[in-house]
């Protein structure tokens, strides 16, 4: 059969798969968030702390996916812990380097005048500082959730849940009829998820970054 009759038929499973594909990987980048800002919080105001976050968030990136998944095997099994644990360390790069970065660069002045008002430290990290450094954080998540996606597609060879099971499901039968339609259909499927994921981030943009600040 043709690509689209291939699609006709497996659409149900397809979708499916592509549900468990964008839960994971929206689970995760909330997961990811939560740390790389936590980390970002706690690291920017000092030099060496914040190299040592982004160098060790670093250190995590340039870890194979499937060495990674595969170390993790032994210690929490297959299916969806190893997932969960592998995306969530590879998404803390760009947040913990963004947050950083855009906690660094909110302007002293404001932050100045913030405490002459009487605004805690922590008054003025949550009112005035991570609201300006919003619009690096955010970038930080898109770039994370793009890398994400791809990666998550790694998370069949640990029997995980996604789109990953269908691309390997055609590379492991390579040869048969509906092999490239399988390798094919998880492929775009994984594509246009992250085409969409990237323009929910963009509207989160408009709706929450003032219009000065992006401009």
């Amino acid at each position: 059969m043709n690509f689209w009759e291939y699609l006709g038929n497996r659409h149900q499973q397809l979708l499916a798969d592509a549900y468990q594909h964008a839960s994971a990987v929206f689970q995760c980048m909330v997961a990811a968030t939560v740390i790389g800002v936590l980390i970002g919080v706690a690291t920017y105001r000092s030099g060496w702390a914040g190299n040592l976050a982004t160098l060790t968030t670093s250190s995590i990136l340039t870890v194979p996916s499937l060495a990674m998944i595969g170390l993790l095997i032994p210690l929490v099994g297959l299916g969806v812990a190893p997932t969960v644990i592998a995306l969530t360390l590879y998404g803390l790069l760009p947040i913990v380097r963004n947050s950083i970065v855009g906690l660094r660069g909110v302007d002293a002045t404001l932050v100045d005048a913030a405490k002459g008002i009487g605004m805690s430290r922590w008054a003025r990290l949550l009112r005035v500082e991570l609201p300006l450094a919003w619009p690096p954080i955010l970038t930080g998540i898109r770039v994370s959730t793009q890398m994400l996606m791809g990666i998550a597609a790694i998370a069949a060879f640990a029997s995980g849940p996604g789109l990953g099971n269908e691309i390997f499901r055609g590379i492991s039968s390579l040869g048969s009829a509906n092999a490239l339609n399988q390798v094919l259909a998880g492929t775009l499927a994984v594509i246009v998820l992250a085409l969409l994921f990237d323009a929910a981030y963009v509207l989160i943009g408009r709706l929450t970054i003032p219009r000065g600040i992006r401009a």
